[in-house]
């Protein structure tokens, strides 16, 4: 999809438009649901800058990424390279694995190194608030890393766990093709996040970060309202498709259809706090930055709060979370620390952080165990 130059104010009058009319165009049910609930309960649009990344002026391309990343920490990545054709085969085949009976999906129950399928309410992000957990379900995809390679040893490296190619043709090729595609899309805007942060343009493309990376393409499916373990979201009881969180890693990209559902809290500390939906736009990643680059950033880039709403309507998303290499020591960057602003966090290697995150989110493995027993 090729996106104009347009100003930031007219970028998101058409991105309202574009979103709003494609409802209007297929009129469907679940369309005409969802706007009429935002309309009943005033819902507000957050306006995120957009980064071209086929665009030759790169001190505006920083510029935008810069501001995103103070402001709100989210931001759309358009011109990408990843063909709609593609993006439309990855969602299709993403739906082929969810809807198989649960039964088929639990044969490839997420392993130890977090790999393979995560069942609704194996998540829970944001324990204060959630009266059970995420009313969604997923399946993680890594890097792929031989068992027998040394790598295999250590947390998130190890082989990917894949559905049978005589149920679930083409499958793995899809997802392999788009991990790989994605990661160059993610290596693109972590070069203008560098020069935003005064590095050197090739900063995390060293062999210890991104060289080397820890990248997991996540398959996300909201069931909604219509499905037996669905159900609809409602943040004064406690049930959320997804818990408010911040992820953990460098960044992630997003793709999403074209329901409503992600919601972003700009100021975590306000009370109460203020939630605003980010409009799907089709053909173009929503980028958000991760816990390690806020760390990284000595907080001057953030790592936002954000959740997901279920109103209705099934939900389909793809996440794709970047982390830099296992042995990666995360510390202050040389750039955003000085005797009055000094370190706000110790050195942490990456490793060590992330497996504290996945292990305080989601649910013990033994439970699954004990249950199928």
């Amino acid at each position: 999809m090729e996106f104009q130059n347009l100003g930031l104010e007219m970028l998101f009058i058409w991105q309202a438009k574009t979103y709003f009319s494609q409802f209007k165009i297929r009129g469907s049910r679940k369309s005409e649901f969802v706007l009429r609930e935002m309309e009943n309960r005033g819902q507000s649009f957050s306006v995120l800058n957009c980064i071209d990344l086929s665009s030759p002026d790169i001190h505006k391309s920083v510029s935008l990424l810069k501001q995103a990343c103070l402001d709100s920490g989210f931001f759309y990545v358009i011109n990408h390279g990843i063909s709609q054709e593609f993006m439309d085969e990855v969602f299709a085949q993403s739906k082929r694995f969810f809807t198989l009976p649960l039964s088929e999906k639990m044969k490839h129950l997420r392993n130890e190194k977090h790999r393979g399928y995560t069942p609704v309410l194996d998540e829970v992000l944001d324990p204060e608030n959630q009266v059970n957990g995420d009313y969604k379900e997923g399946y993680y995809i890594g890097v792929e890393v031989p068992e027998h390679d040394p790598k295999s040893e250590k947390p998130f490296y190890g082989p990917n766990v894949w559905p049978a190619a005589d149920r679930l043709p083409e499958w793995r090729q899809t997802m392999e093709k788009f991990h790989q595609e994605a990661l160059e899309v993610a290596k693109a805007v972590a070069r203008i996040i560098a020069l935003a942060l005064d590095l050197e343009r090739d900063f995390f493309d060293k062999p210890e970060m991104l060289g080397d990376p820890i990248a997991t393409l996540r398959l996300l499916h909201y069931e909604g309202g219509n499905q037996i373990e669905g159900q609809i979201s409602d943040p004064l009881k406690g049930i959320y498709g997804a818990g408010a969180h911040s992820d953990y890693g460098l960044i992630t990209l997003l793709a999403t259809d074209d329901v409503l559902g992600l919601q972003i809290c700009k100021d975590k500390d306000a009370r109460p706090q203020t939630w605003e939906y980010v409009a799907p736009l089709k053909g173009a990643f929503i980028v958000n930055l991760g816990d390690m680059l806020e760390r990284w950033s000595n907080c001057i880039f953030k790592s936002t709060l954000h959740r997901v709403l279920v109103h209705g309507p099934e939900r389909y998303s793809i996440a794709y979370f970047v982390e830099p290499s296992h042995d990666c020591l995360v510390e202050c960057l040389p750039t955003c620390k000085s005797d009055k602003n000094p370190p706000k966090f110790p050195p942490v290697k990456c490793g060590t952080y992330l497996t504290q995150r996945y292990k305080d989110t989601h649910a013990d493995l033994n439970l699954y165990t004990k249950h199928q027993a």
